[in-house]
């Protein structure tokens, strides 16, 4: 009797876990992956090529001309008496012009802005006051592309954009 209530429960408990779907498993599939010839112009984020190379690949014959370019823009929000900067805001503006290799033709163009906050802790190099501005750099590179690429598996990429 009391293995027939356990296989009638583990039973159950299968048939109601099913269809449990995974909410971090977001689809993060460029549809140019390894079709595409990215470069870069304005300001140097390091990180940023790492995640371009992750998300679209590399190609020898790639279909597509990415131009990302970079700009940057500080705002001072809190100056002591002395004219110490105690905050800093950033504002990043990530701008994505997708054209084809071929028919020399712009497909599609974004631009996505990222800002973050910054307050430097000593005057001059503090390693781990730098490392904090590396790492806040990172992420709004890794955001902008990932946000292109979900932009971008929206839109229809196969003509060319009059605009």
């Amino acid at each position: 009797m009391y293995k027939i209530i356990l296989v009638f429960v583990f039973t159950i408990l299968l048939q109601g876990c099913g269809g449990i779907e995974f909410v971090y498993n977001k689809n993060t599939t460029s549809p140019i992956y390894n079709n595409v010839d990215f470069n870069f112009s304005g300001i140097e984020i390091p990180s940023i090529y790492q995640y371009t190379t992750r998300y679209f690949g590399s190609s020898d014959n790639p279909k597509y001309n990415l131009l990302i370019k970079i700009s940057e823009q500080k705002t001072k929000r809190a100056v002591q008496s002395n004219q110490a900067v105690t905050k800093l805001d950033y504002d990043l503006s990530f701008n994505y012009n997708l054209s084809y290799r071929n028919k020399n033709c712009k497909v599609y163009k974004q631009e996505i802005i990222s800002r973050f906050s910054y307050t430097p802790k000593a005057e001059g190099y503090n390693f781990g006051s730098d490392q904090s501005l590396e790492k806040l750099y990172e992420l709004a590179a890794k955001e902008s592309v990932e946000k292109f690429i979900d932009l971008l598996s929206q839109a229809n990429i196969e003509e060319c954009d009059e605009n």
